[in-house]
């Protein structure tokens, strides 16, 4: 199968040793082909793995898929310059982490050009699990991609939604999680530092979740929100101020004080699920 890459940074490099080794053959287009020592800065990404680098039109002919790995912000301009390339036949895999509404532009970019569009999630952080990353994929065509990038080339890829824009909804709405946790981590880390304390915060807290379930703690901070957001709200208020007092801006925590106020505003009361705390906290809003 032969594969090309629009854009050759972290995602494909962590790819491309996995996809060669499953009989792929690979080519890649990238902006860096463009500018001086461009070529030697992504073979050395490439490291030891087969790939052809060349022209954007060059590196699209004959390709079974197009794995489009750009910047977000340039995903839906990587389609435009790639239509006029692509031929019926060919299936283009948008990976980028965009909102629903880009992946829509771009299915009817790649439509327009006579290519099967496959929406695609990249799930986790792709620096620690390379190749072995979850792939969402969504659209008409992704039942057909799951079988090709699992079956023949290894990936651990699924079919998620025939409607495009899921599989991208899912992965932004994780990031609420994700993206929020790291920020929460390092505020509560480099408190902990100022503080000289951070080691033993981080054993408190990596030790609560060893010893329970993380599914039983959260569930429990979301079911006794209803009851105690009143209390938590003037907690977290003086939290904000010790923060200050150690000369850190206290961004996230700032957040969470407005977060609890706002539990007070809604009227949440005491509930006995967590189902019944998010249900309540929805309609209210």
């Amino acid at each position: 199968m032969h594969i090309a890459f629009v854009g050759f940074g972290e995602v494909a490099s962590a790819f491309c040793g996995a996809l060669v080794s499953r009989g792929a053959r690979l080519s890649a287009y990238d902006i860096l082909l463009d500018q001086p020592g461009g070529l030697e800065r992504l073979k050395t990404r490439a490291g030891t793995t087969l790939v052809e680098f060349k022209a954007l039109a060059e590196a699209l002919s004959g390709a079974d898929y197009v794995f489009s790995t750009v910047t977000t912000s340039v995903a839906a301009r990587a389609a435009q310059l790639c239509a006029a390339h692509l031929r019926g036949g060919q299936r283009y895999l948008d990976l980028n982490a965009t909102d629903a509404g880009v992946k829509l532009e771009i299915s009817r970019i790649v439509a327009g050009a006579g290519a099967a569009f496959v929406e695609g999630a990249l799930l986790g952080a792709v620096g620690v699990t390379a190749a072995r990353t979850e792939i969402l994929l969504g659209g008409a065509h992704a039942r057909r991609a799951e079988d090709e990038l699992k079956g023949q080339l290894g990936l651990n890829a699924r079919f998620y939604s025939e409607e495009i824009g899921k599989a991208s909804t899912f992965k932004m709405l994780r990031s609420v999680f994700s993206k929020g946790m790291e920020a929460l981590l390092i505020e509560f880390l480099v408190a902990g530092e100022r503080a000289g304390i951070r080691d033993d915060l981080w054993a408190e807290v990596s030790g609560l979740f060893a010893n329970q379930s993380f599914d039983k703690v959260a569930l429990n901070w979301v079911r006794t929100h209803g009851g105690a957001h009143g209390r938590r709200y003037h907690e977290v208020r003086q939290v904000a101020e010790v923060l200050r007092g150690l000369g850190i801006e206290p961004t996230i925590t700032s957040a969470t004080e407005r977060f609890f106020e706002r539990s007070g505003q809604l009227g949440l009361t005491a509930a006995e699920k967590a189902d019944d705390v998010i249900r309540t906290f929805n309609e209210r809003l």
